[in-house]
């Protein structure tokens, strides 16, 4: 419902997060840093003026649908395939080095052996969706790198989700699920197969007639990111995979320039001039601040652990002309670096729905999931703040 206290808080959100995005841009810095900065400044962190709400919510997740789509849009999913190897090579090794660097981290602090797991793959995972706006910004989201960082992002993300169902097999039985993991991988397979196949045999004929009066081109193109949105969904995975895989469908080798451009003008105005911003910010809401030593040490390694893991991935993993660049460290070496801490949430988000008992805790982990609880775990006697998404 839209409110005047809704009004409100969009104006002061836009208004702040595009003033500081102006003054980071001008350092060379990402927008994206100057609307977290915002979204810290307007939000709960410090000032508490914004509040989050469901609507507020509802726009951020939207923002990133438009986002991917959009993202689709632009690459080719021909150089994808093309760079599949160097994608895999990296996702792989980036995934594998943070997470046992995670690991270690958590239990030197004193977490359990489940506790060091989730917060290990939360420092492995990866936020595709602010490494395709942080590419985009950078003017190479085209380019060969782009492609190789999208992919392993993508990939990445198929790595978290079985690593994942594993994890919570073991937790659950004290041994790994292989028939549960299988049904993962099953369902991932059929989710490519089936998109595979819609992409490549019903959505060029469906486009041959399309035109771009009366809307028709965005409305075929909102009804195919929702659709793959959906089936990533049933497969396990986020729905900005199936956003991006229907933006890489919906070309403009398969349609008229004039309908092509119809659809990606619209998304890229809505997406970056208005919900991303939205996004940015409202991620900023869920930022626990907690001034003793203990959350900064804390916070401060597993930064440290993500920078050095992706890091020496890189350095190890992508051929050397791609390093001169200087681009490869940028898109991959996680610049969403405020964004780092976030994922725990998101992943810990998951193992709630999963492992959801009376009182909503994860009681067999012994990890608080409600935003005010805490990791039970501190080598300095606090009670640490979990990291929310």
């Amino acid at each position: 419902m839209i409110s005047s206290e809704l009004i409100v808080s969009l104006l002061l959100i836009l208004t702040v997060a595009w003033i500081l995005g102006i003054f980071f841009s001008r350092f060379g810095l990402p927008v994206m840093l100057g609307q977290l900065l915002a979204g810290v400044i307007l939000g709960p962190p410090l000032l508490g003026i914004v509040r989050p709400s469901l609507s507020i919510e509802l726009l951020a997740e939207l923002g990133i649908f438009f986002a991917m789509f959009h993202t689709g849009m632009e690459m080719d999913p021909k150089e994808l395939l093309e760079h599949i190897w160097p994608s895999l090579t990296v996702a792989l090794g980036g995934f594998i080095l943070p997470f046992v660097l995670g690991y270690f981290a958590a239990r030197v602090f004193g977490g359990t052996f489940f506790q060091a797991m989730f917060v290990g793959m939360g420092v492995s995972i990866t936020a595709i969706a602010v490494q395709a706006v942080i590419l985009h910004s950078m003017r190479i989201n085209q380019s060969e790198l782009g492609h190789i960082i999208i992919g392993a992002a993508i990939a990445d993300d198929l790595l978290a989700l079985i690593a994942l169902s594993t994890l919570f097999g073991l937790a659950k039985t004290g041994t790994i699920q292989i028939m549960q993991v299988s049904i993962v991988l099953i369902k991932v397979i059929s989710f490519f197969g089936v998109t595979i196949l819609i992409g490549h045999f019903i959505m060029p004929r469906l486009t041959r007639r399309l035109t771009h009066e009366g809307g028709k081109g965005i409305m075929f193109a909102m009804s195919s990111a929702l659709l793959m949105a959906y089936l990533a969904e049933l497969a396990g995975l986020h729905l900005i995979i199936g956003a991006f895989l229907a933006g890489q469908f919906v070309r403009k080798e398969i349609m008229a320039q004039e309908v092509y451009e119809s659809i990606i003008n619209p998304f890229y105005a809505i997406s970056y001039g208005f919900l991303m911003p939205v996004f940015f910010v409202s991620l900023s809401f869920h930022l626990h601040l907690a001034w003793n030593w203990s959350f900064i040490t804390f916070a401060a390694v597993l930064i440290l652990v993500a920078i050095i893991g992706k890091g020496i991935t890189f350095e190890f993993c992508m051929p050397l002309n791609k390093l001169r660049s200087g681009y490869i460290r940028v898109g991959l070496g996680r610049i969403g670096l405020c964004l780092q801490l976030a994922n725990p949430g998101e992943l810990l988000a998951d193992a709630q729905r999963e492992f959801l008992l009376p009182g909503g805790r994860l009681d067999r982990l012994g990890i608080g999931l409600h935003r005010n609880e805490y990791f039970p775990f501190d080598p300095f006697g606090h009670a640490l703040p979990r990291f929310q998404r």
